[in-house]
């Protein structure tokens, strides 16, 4: 069904590493650690970018931003985002709303979450409201819950422009 709303998952981790600033949806997040990563580690703006991609099925972030070219170094993950709006714009796709989970044991997200939205919204070109940003822990399981690493998982709904 060409006109049917379209649903695309995505998710990302990172490992936490000193030395690097930690960012996530596009902002930077008082924390002494950061995420590891060819581009700027920004696990929310990777997992988003492969939901939009994977709701438009043109593929993933790797295949437009492999992490084996070094134009990409330490690169700001919001291009790879806005690159995937205009992806799916040229398809005939717009954002209907996206719903994502940051998993981190620390750093607390709640005062960062609102300023998240309104960094994902501005780029996607979408209300503030159709972005819902969420964080959980893992308890102490795995490398999320042992701290040694932050992870995002995202669904968006593309809507037929």
């Amino acid at each position: 069904m060409p006109n049917a709303p379209r649903i695309g998952t995505g998710y990302d981790i990172h490992r936490l590493v000193s030395d690097r600033p930690l960012i996530l949806g596009g902002i930077t997040i008082p924390y002494e650690r950061g995420l590891l990563g060819h581009s700027d580690g920004d696990a929310v703006f990777h997992a988003l970018t492969d939901a939009l991609l994977g709701a438009a099925c043109l593929g993933d972030i790797g295949e437009f931003f492999p992490d084996t070219d070094p134009k990409y170094e330490n690169a700001d993950s919001k291009m790879f985002l806005a690159d995937a709006v205009s992806r799916i714009r040229a398809e005939g796709y717009t954002v209907g709303n996206v719903d994502l989970v940051i998993h981190a044991e620390r750093p607390n997200m709640s005062d960062f979450k609102r300023p998240m939205a309104e960094s994902i919204a501005a780029i996607l070109e979408i209300s503030p409201k159709c972005v819902n940003v969420k964080a959980k822990t893992n308890e102490g399981l795995g490398p999320v819950g042992t701290r040694d690493g932050i992870a995002c998982t995202v669904v968006a709904l593309l809507l037929q422009e």
